[in-house]
Formats: C-alpha cells, structure tokens, sequence
C-alpha cells in the first residue's frame, strides 16, 4: 500500500504548489507594471513546469501501481485525473506559454497582461485537476 500513499502525497505537493501560483504567486504579479510582470512570469513559468512536470508523472505511476497493487479503482481514477495535466497543459495552454515566452518583457503591454491574466485562468484548471487526484486518492486509502 505504500505506492497508494506516496501517489497522495505527491498528488497532494502538485496541487498545494498549483493552489499556490493561483492564489499568491498570480494576484502579486499581476500587481506589478507590464515589463515586470512579464519578467517575473517568464523564469516563475520554467521554474513551476520543471516542479509539476515530473510530479504528475511519478503521481500517475505510483496511482498506476497503488492500482495494480489492490484493484482498487480509485486509485487508477486519481492517476489519470493527475495524468490529465500533461495533455491539458501542451494542447490548452501551450499556445498562450509560447506566446508569453516569445515577447520580450521591454516590450510587454496591455496584450501580455491579458495573456498572464488568461494563463491564469487555464492555471486554475491543473489546480482543480490536483485537488481532484488528491481527493481520489485520499478516498481510495480509506477504503
């Protein structure tokens, strides 16, 4: 059972470091003048995609396993919700975080603030998603 509480705990950091960005890290940059934020978002987005990237993963395999283990659906149901992040991330927001990563922050403008702003929002969906793997994983050891 131990591969069932590791995938909750690593579900569990994916979802407190996606709450975070959604709830601190984006309301603060979004205080800040256009070049800045920018500046500030460009290094913050490499930085929290080298974090989550791989957590998803290894939350997904250790669900897999946690899965194959007890037969227990929950489990396998929270690795794809977790999963769900990479998919939703390069067919979603990729096309925002390429345009975002492409301007150059002297030039940044009411147009990348509305790009930050929108990434935002499609943050906010991988925030949901780790919660939900958290809590499906939670109710499969329980159970």
């Amino acid at each position: 059972m131990i591969y069932g509480q590791l995938a909750l705990v690593i579900a569990a950091l994916f979802a407190g470091a996606a709450f975070y960005v959604n709830a601190a890290e984006q309301p603060a940059r979004l205080n800040l003048a256009d070049p800045a934020l920018l500046e500030e978002w460009q290094p913050s987005y490499k930085r929290g995609f080298a974090m989550q990237a791989p957590l998803a993963i290894i939350g997904f395999l250790l669900g897999l396993l946690a899965w194959w283990q007890t037969g227990n659906g929950c489990w396998l149901a929270g690795a794809l919700v977790l999963v769900a992040n990479w998919p939703y991330t390069l067919l979603v927001m990729m096309p925002t975080n390429r345009a975002l990563m492409a301007t150059n922050p002297a030039k940044a403008g009411p147009s990348s603030r509305e790009l930050v702003a929108k990434w935002g929002g499609l943050h906010a969906v991988r925030t949901a998603l780790g919660l939900a793997a958290t809590l499906m994983f939670l109710w499969a050891s329980l159970g």
